[in-house]
């Protein structure tokens, strides 16, 4: 991996807040991903399952993390099995995980060879009343592969129909939703290399340039900080590409004239950034772009103070709407008419500014976490409105990563990024 090792003292913490909220005789399993195949020989670029990276710091193919607090052994109480490692792999491969790293990584002290999980786990399942599956239930999700997950479950519940079943996600939920500060410092960390890619490019861009190339840039500060790459696949849209909102083609030349949105973040030891800065191609915002823009940018400042300890999320969003509202009015978009007539489940605001403002972010771009309880210090949301207007050509949104605290304002992680129109312009024109 690129990135620092992180401190295991994180995974020993996560796995205890998790065994505490098991119930008695349970077990718990949780396995990598699988390496995808693209055909031939080809495979896409591994990356690990995160929640076993969360519970063990595991970053390895065909490992497995098994807990069972009550365990008679004390051994057996966490167990990881990783993939024997040999010379032949390591020359073909590369290094893995001895059983003494596996230690370093995570603290687990009892390591087996996955070759013997079957053996062991048929074992420790004869004290074990319960299992639990770790299934994907997050409320975004669209998942059209069978995973090493998915194949566990069913060869568990055919081996032993007489255990009880129980599910991982509610606990995952509200663990990975709130994150410790070690975590929010890896978040930090995946911040400044998007801040460092987004510095280059506003020094880059110009009329001519294509979206592509812009990627590029993005691509080399990312790789040479230590970062993996993208968090995600990265939207560089100038002009009406930006009303489309998850345009990912990066393929046209940018204009004179035109604005260009970037959707964009550096990925750190397994954590996601997700910024989104819209500039104009040729250095200078024109009048109403710059309008536009300050509108955006006013519900973006506005919408990070309710991120606050008791904040409910749809809540939130109505919120959100009535401050887009009342900018979008300003800019001539809405009328009063508008707005007296409008649709209780499709605000006419929505015509303009369609998504959502707000998502949790960490592990994963749309992370995990509760949506339908109130907010809490050290939960990381971003902030992302937007006005889109595909009859000027434009399609504005801004976006930062912000810390929720107990006390005092949100902690914006984004917060050395240029956002501001003097800021852009004279970045651009330096």
């Amino acid at each position: 991996m690129k990135y620092d090792l992180i401190d295991r003292n994180l995974f020993i913490a996560n796995r205890k807040k998790f065994m505490a909220q098991m119930k008695s005789k349970s077990i718990a399993v949780f396995n990598s991903n699988d390496i995808y195949p693209i055909g031939s020989d080809s495979t896409m670029p591994f990356q690990q399952a995160r929640d076993i990276f969360y519970l063990s710091g595991v970053d390895q193919e065909e490992s497995i993390l098994l807990l069972f607090p009550d365990a008679v052994e004390e051994k057996h109480r966490e167990i990881l099995f990783v993939r024997e490692t040999n010379d032949h792999i390591a020359v073909w491969e590369g290094e893995k995980l001895t059983k003494e790293k596996a230690f370093e990584v995570s603290g687990i002290k009892t390591v087996y060879w996955l070759t013997e999980f079957e053996k062991v786990f048929f074992d420790i399942m004869t004290e074990a009343d319960t299992v639990y599956f770790n299934t994907n239930e997050h409320y975004r999700q669209a998942v059209e592969t069978e995973t090493r997950e998915d194949r566990f479950i069913q060869w568990c519940k055919k081996k032993y129909p007489a255990h009880k079943w129980e599910k991982s996600n509610p606990i995952l939920q509200r663990l990975r939703g709130t994150k410790e500060q070690q975590e929010i410092d890896i978040l930090q960390q995946a911040c400044h290399i998007t801040e460092k890619g987004f510095k280059r490019v506003l020094q880059f861009v110009k009329p001519g340039v294509w979206e592509y190339e812009i990627e590029a840039e993005y691509m080399h500060e990312f790789l040479r900080n230590r970062s993996r790459g993208f968090s995600y696949t990265p939207i560089i849209a100038s002009g009406n590409n930006a009303n489309v909102l998850h345009y990912i083609e990066n393929k046209n030349q940018c204009k004179d004239g035109d604005m260009l949105l970037m959707d964009v973040g550096a990925e750190y030891a397994n954590y996601s950034s997700d910024m989104t800065r819209t500039i104009p191609v040729n250095g200078r915002f024109t009048d109403r772009q710059k309008q536009v823009y300050n509108a955006v940018l006013r519900v973006k400042n506005e919408a990070t103070k309710m991120l606050v300890p008791g904040t409910f999320w749809k809540e939130y969003h109505v919120e959100v709407g009535k401050l887009m509202t009342s900018e979008l009015l300003g800019l001539g978009l809405l009328d009063k008419a508008d707005v007296q007539n409008e649709d209780p489940d499709w605000p006419a605001y929505k015509k303009f500014f369609m998504h959502g403002t707000s998502h949790h972010i960490g592990l994963d771009t749309h992370d995990y976490g509760p949506l339908k309880e109130p907010m809490t210090a050290n939960m990381v949301f971003t902030v992302e409105p937007g006005i889109y207007i595909p009859g000027e050509n434009m399609g504005i949104r801004l976006e930062d990563d912000v810390v929720i605290r107990e006390n005092g304002e949100p902690f914006n992680l984004m917060r050395d990024i240029p956002i501001e129109v003097e800021e852009i312009e004279d970045w651009m024109n330096k």
